[in-house]
């Protein structure tokens, strides 16, 4: 069944088919995972990847996250870890991303990684995602769909929007049911945060039996959102606001302000997944609304309030 957007398909057996057929020629579709939805096409092809990097207007040494059906499709391109076993036969399929040394002989296109001799690698939950790369016979570089620095997309509709007909194909997924990008853990040294998500360190650490080392920026970008302006929804953002301006969208968490429609709640009861989940679906809103700027209330860094905050304060840069 086609959905009313010219390119926006639900998916099906003839979908699947068709899905198949034009990341086999090369060319990227818009595709669902349990994160954001991403921009796919051939890890393996210098096409593919131009054409990733040119449709989002992507700085050539930021990375794409490589996607894999399961560890042993991977196992020809990245050289696994001790702490990569722990952490896949937990998280995985999931919302966590390695970063792993790159083999010599990978078909990896070093376009991909930046020309670096890691590799971040992913291997999504999302069912259709799944299917998708369980058929193929290369991994996906899928970063997420949208123009670079901007606003991750969670629907298909909001590919659309960003690229409109560019892309042949988006496959509709239904909403994103995390809504933020994955964490990103560096395995090639001594363990590192590279990027907080909604697997927190905490977690992380329990598993490796470790303490982590937090370090979100570097010289030298190994994995996506290193960079510091990024997420950003297009108008100014100021972040840990406790006066309302009376004239912004103000996001905040709880349902004291729920009946004034400049007031954004990303979770009445102040749940820090379900506002994880809304944070860029609020963004798109406002944005859509005609609001020239986003306050936002203080969010408690703890879980995946660590990860929204690292969102925010960067699209605030």
């Amino acid at each position: 069944m086609k959905d009313t957007y010219s390119n926006i398909f639900s998916f099906n057996k003839k979908i699947l088919s068709k899905t198949i057929k034009v990341l086999n020629q090369g060319s990227v579709v818009g595709l669902p995972t349990e994160t954001v939805y991403g921009l796919a096409g051939n890890a393996y092809s210098k096409y593919s990847i131009s054409r990733i990097y040119k449709l989002k207007k992507r700085p050539k040494l930021n990375p794409l996250i490589v996607h894999y059906y399961d560890y042993k499709k991977a196992v020809n391109d990245v050289i696994f870890t001790k702490n990569f076993f722990k952490l896949y036969k937990k998280f995985c399929p999931g919302p966590i991303t390695f970063i792993l040394k790159k083999k010599a002989q990978s078909k990896i296109h070093p376009n991909a990684a930046a020309k670096l001799n890691t590799v971040a690698v992913r291997f999504p939950k999302h069912k259709i995602v799944r299917t998708i790369l369980k058929k193929l016979k290369f991994p996906l570089a899928m970063p997420s769909a949208n123009i670079s620095s901007c606003v991750s997309p969670v629907s298909a509709f909001d590919v659309f929007d960003e690229f409109n007909n560019n892309i042949n194909l988006i496959v509709n997924g239904g909403l994103s049911k995390i809504g933020i990008e994955s964490t990103v853990i560096d395995l090639t040294n001594k363990p590192k945060i590279l990027r907080p998500g909604i697997i927190d360190i905490v977690k992380i650490e329990k598993i490796l039996q470790t303490r982590l080392i937090k370090r979100p920026y570097s010289s030298k970008i190994k994995s996506p959102g290193m960079i510091k302006k990024h997420y950003s929804p297009g108008i100014p953002v100021l972040i840990n606001q406790t006066k309302y301006d009376n004239k912004s969208a103000y996001i905040y968490l709880g349902k004291k302000y729920r009946n004034n429609k400049n007031f954004f709640s990303l979770s009445s009861n102040s749940n820090l997944d379900e506002a994880a989940s809304k944070l860029y679906k609020t963004f798109r809103e406002i944005k859509k609304r005609g609001f020239k700027k986003i306050q936002i209330a203080k969010i408690p860094s703890k879980g995946p309030g660590i990860a929204i905050n690292d969102r925010i304060k960067k699209a605030a840069n």
